[in-house]
C-alpha cells in the first residue's frame, strides 16, 4: 500500500511540472547547470566578478572544454611569457564576425567579442601537477577593448577578477626534467594597457591574419585555422591570402626569418609606430624587418649603457659582445631587460637563436 501512494505521489508531481501553459511566466528562472547554458554576455554588465559567469566553458572549468561558439586557436610565433603554455579562445555574439583589417593590423572584431587568453604551467612543484594562473580577457565594447583579469585559486575550481597585479613564484619542471624557478608576473591594468595599446588606444596584439595562417588540432580533427574562423561565421570572407610569418622555433625556416617573427611577437608591440616605444630607431614588425637597420643592425642606441660602453651598436655584425639587443633580451634587472613587460627570466631558447643570427651577420658597419 505504501509503495502504490508513494508511485500516486510521484505520479502528481510529474504532472504538474510538464503542465504550465506556454504563456505563463515564472516568477525564478530555472537554474540551468553550465554544461547546458551557453556563453553570458551582457556588455553593460561585463567585466564579471569570476570567470565562471560568462559560460566560456562547459564542465569542469579547469578542463577548458569551450562552450557552443567558442573557438580555440592558436598563432604561429607567439608571445614569450616565462615559459608558461597558453590557451586561446574566441567567442563572438550571434551573427558577428571579425572582418580583414590590412596585413599588418589585428582583425577588426566586432562589439561582443571576446579574446580568451589563459596562462599555465604543467609539472608545478610539489604536487608535479597542472596548474592555472590567470586568464586574461579582451572584450570589445562600444568599439573601445576592455580588459579584465581572472586569477585562479589554488583549489582550480574559480577565477576572480584582479586588476591590481601580483607575482607567483613557483617551481615546475620542464621537459628535460630539470626543475626550474619562476617569479611569474600576473599584469596590473596599467601594463595591460603599456602593451596593448595604438596611438593611445587598446588593441590586441595577436590576431593578425599572418599570424592564424597555421593547422590547428581541432576536436574534430586538424585543419587550417582561417578556414575554420570561416565556416563558424568569425571571420568574413573576401580578403587576401596571407602570407604567414615564420615560425621562430622552426630551423627549417630561414634563420633571419626566425628573427623576424620572434621580434615581430615579442618587441613590435612596443617598437613600431604609436606604440609605446615608437621613439626608438627599431620598428620591429615583421613588415619592417626585411630592412636590416630596422633590426638594429648598424644602428647605434640613443641613451648607451654606462655599465657597458662596449655595446656601440644595437646589432653588431659578427659581435654579439658589442650588440645591445643580446644584451638586453639576456638582462633580468628591470631597467635593462627587454621585453620591459611579461617577462622575469631569460628565454634561453631565444637568446641562442639572436646569439646564432648575429654571428652569421658578416657585413661590417662603415
Amino acid at each position: 500500500m505504501k509503495r502504490r501512494t508513494w508511485l500516486i505521489l510521484i505520479g502528481i508531481v510529474a504532472t504538474v511540472a510538464g503542465c504550465r501553459h506556454d504563456h505563463e511566466e515564472l516568477v525564478e528562472p530555472v537554474p540551468i547547470a553550465p554544461t547546458g547554458q551557453g556563453v553570458t554576455m551582457n556588455l553593460d554588465q561585463v567585466p564579471y566578478p569570476t570567470l565562471s559567469e560568462y559560460n566560456f566553458f562547459v564542465g569542469a572549468m579547469a578542463a577548458h572544454q569551450p562552450n557552443s561558439g567558442v573557438l580555440p586557436y592558436d598563432v604561429i610565433t607567439p608571445l614569450f611569457s616565462d615559459y608558461a603554455h597558453k590557451f586561446r579562445f574566441v567567442w563572438m555574439p550571434p551573427n558577428a564576425s571579425a572582418s580583414f583589417n590590412g596585413p599588418d593590423r589585428p582583425l577588426d572584431f566586432p562589439d561582443g567579442a571576446v579574446l580568451i587568453k589563459t596562462f599555465y604551467f604543467d609539472a608545478v612543484q610539489p604536487s608535479d601537477a597542472r596548474r592555472i594562473l590567470e586568464t586574461r580577457l579582451m572584450i570589445k565594447r562600444s568599439g573601445q577593448w576592455l580588459f579584465a583579469d581572472y586569477v585562479w585559486n589554488e583549489e582550480q575550481t574559480e577565477a576572480t577578477l584582479d586588476m591590481n597585479g601580483r607575482f607567483v613564484p613557483l617551481t615546475w619542471r620542464d621537459e628535460l626534467g630539470n626543475l626550474r624557478d619562476v617569479n611569474y608576473r600576473i599584469p596590473a591594468a596599467a601594463e595591460c594597457f603599456t602593451c596593448h595599446k595604438l596611438n593611445d588606444q587598446p588593441m590586441p596584439i595577436g590576431p593578425k591574419l599572418r599570424n592564424l595562417a597555421r593547422s590547428f588540432d581541432y576536436a574534430e580533427g586538424p585543419r587550417e585555422q582561417i578556414g575554420k574562423w570561416v565556416d563558424m561565421g568569425y571571420l568574413q570572407s573576401g580578403f587576401p591570402t596571407p602570407q604567414p610569418v615564420a615560425k621562430w622555433d622552426d630551423t627549417d625556416a630561414l634563420l633571419n626569418d626566425r628573427v623576424r617573427a620572434y621580434v615581430d611577437m615579442n618587441c613590435a608591440h612596443c617598437h613600431a609606430d604609436g606604440k609605446h616605444c615608437d621613439y626608438r630607431p627599431m620598428r620591429f614588425a615583421w613588415q619592417e624587418t626585411a630592412q636590416p637597420t630596422n633590426l638594429g643592425v648598424c644602428v647605434e642606441p640613443e641613451d648607451p649603457l654606462l655599465s657597458n660602453p662596449e655595446l656601440v651598436y644595437i646589432v653588431a655584425p659578427s659581435n654579439t659582445f658589442r650588440s645591445m639587443l643580446l644584451h638586453r633580451i639576456t638582462a633580468t634587472d628591470e631597467s635593462v631587460r627587454m621585453p620591459l613587460l611579461g617577462r622575469t627570466v631569460v628565454h634561453e631558447e631565444a637568446v641562442q637563436l639572436v646569439t646564432e643570427w648575429i654571428n652569421s651577420l658578416t657585413e661590417p658597419c662603415n
